[in-house]
């Protein structure tokens, strides 16, 4: 019995409101459990240098966690003077994962920046904040249009990322903290509607796991990844989508 009492393939509770910060061209709060994620897009007229004249847009994104996200509170990175590890990776893989999702020459030589903001952590920030970085991108696209600053929508497909793992024995879906902190494997998948694979991170915690062991975490994954894919478009069902 899994800790939430949750079935081995059922996914946490999912919510996803957008347009919360008004400043913002894209936003939304994302819900999955007690894991709670804000995600802004801002879009700049320019793009990093190495972009410069090459008619592309540019797509990256920033993570951080608040100090009072998790059970004791965690000095700012601010503080520090440097982001950790786990922040850098982090916000490269939101980065480059939501990068395959769009046409790069549609965009313009115009940059979105993601900001991934945690509130309250409960296992899985990084693939809530994918799943939620996509829908204020989204939003910042259909912005774009709005505004008639590029003609068509370079969103080219939709990405949500899920975790699973191996927790007393049995493969189960969407880890939350207890379980993330005691399985003996630990995966992260981030798919597109076609089940194309963008990224696996995969590692053994306690012992090594075999392949049928993996094959059953991605099709648990892209069940559940499906299910996202649902949420998100929900989420922006009142703007044009294609």
């Amino acid at each position: 019995m899994r800790p939430s009492k949750r079935n081995f393939n059922q996914i946490r509770s999912v919510s996803i409101k957008t347009n919360v910060i008004k400043n913002a061209e894209g936003s939304c709060i994302i819900k999955c459990g007690n894991t709670e994620i804000i995600c802004t897009a801002t879009i700049e007229e320019s793009v990093p240098h190495f972009m410069r004249k090459t008619g592309l847009g540019w797509v990256t994104a920033e993570y951080g966690m608040l100090p009072r996200s998790t059970n004791s509170r965690m000095k700012r990175e601010s503080s520090r003077g440097k982001q950790g590890g786990r922040t850098l990776e982090i916000q490269r893989l939101i980065g480059r994962s939501l990068r395959t999702c769009v046409d790069r020459l549609l965009l313009g030589e115009r940059q979105i920046i993601i900001d991934c903001d945690v509130i309250q952590a409960d296992g899985g920030t990084r693939c809530a904040a994918i799943t939620g970085g996509w829908v204020a991108l989204k939003l910042a696209t259909i912005y774009l249009m709005k505004n008639q600053i590029i003609k068509d929508d370079p969103i080219v497909n939709q990405v949500a990322a899920i975790s699973s793992g191996i927790f007393n024995g049995r493969s189960v879906l969407d880890l939350d903290y207890e379980e993330d902190s005691n399985v003996n494997t630990d995966a992260n998948f981030v798919l597109n509607q076609d089940n194309e694979i963008i990224e696996i991170q995969v590692s053994a915690e306690k012992e090594p796991f075999s392949y049928k062991n993996f094959e059953e975490l991605f099709q648990l994954s892209k069940k559940g990844i499906q299910e996202l894919l649902n949420f998100q478009k929900k989420a922006i069902e009142d703007e044009p989508f294609s």
